[in-house]
């Protein structure tokens, strides 16, 4: 797995001195208010989430949470992600067994993936990537995500790591509003 930890930093970064400085650890629940305030800084950069949660809170601990990470660099929070079981309306896990003809419940969903705008180009989150992955096939799941058509840098950085890309899928989301979702798939061990 160091490997895919190795190749994750080269690929964000460029360079083999990626994430120094950075270390990533589990999230823990003291950690919350610093991950939502450090959420808000990201969703007025990038708009990201699209729609503010009422409860962000809440939103960063959706229910089959198997685990989350907090980056910090310097000892500050700079990113975080989720790893969560699928879910009925997660499209992924349904696009990936179609194509493998396993069981939508043999994946893991990454989500609430997000870096500190200032942070952001020292390879933080393919290091946070490569937490959630080793996680995930240390529990036997394959790890896939869904990710806004619109948020094109994500898309051509789940590219750069080797993600395989599994569709595309039209949702509707709340306010009768019609998205487009990408759908990606770790890649193999």
């Amino acid at each position: 797995m160091a490997d895919l930890e190795e190749r994750a930093n080269v690929v964000a970064s460029g360079s083999r001195q990626a994430g120094a400085g950075v270390s990533v650890r589990r999230r823990r629940v003291t950690d919350l208010a610093d991950c939502v305030r450090l959420l808000d800084a990201v969703h007025t950069a990038d708009g990201y989430p699209t729609d503010w949660p009422d409860r962000p809170a809440d939103w960063l601990t959706p229910d089959g949470l198997l685990a989350a990470w907090v980056a910090e660099s310097d000892g500050r929070p700079a990113g975080h992600i989720g790893l969560a079981r699928s879910t009925p309306g997660d499209v992924a896990p349904v696009l990936w067994s179609r194509r493998t003809g396993a069981r939508p419940e043999l994946t893991a969903v990454i989500s609430r993936l997000y870096v500190a705008p200032a942070a952001r180009g020292h390879g933080i989150g393919a290091r946070l990537m490569a937490n959630a992955l080793t996680h995930a096939r240390a529990l036997g799941l394959h790890p896939v995500l869904d990710v806004l058509a619109t948020d094109t840098g994500a898309v051509a950085c789940y590219r750069r790591l080797g993600w395989t890309w599994l569709g595309s899928v039209d949702q509707q989301w709340s306010g009768g509003r019609s998205v487009v979702v990408q759908c990606f798939a770790a890649p193999r061990e």
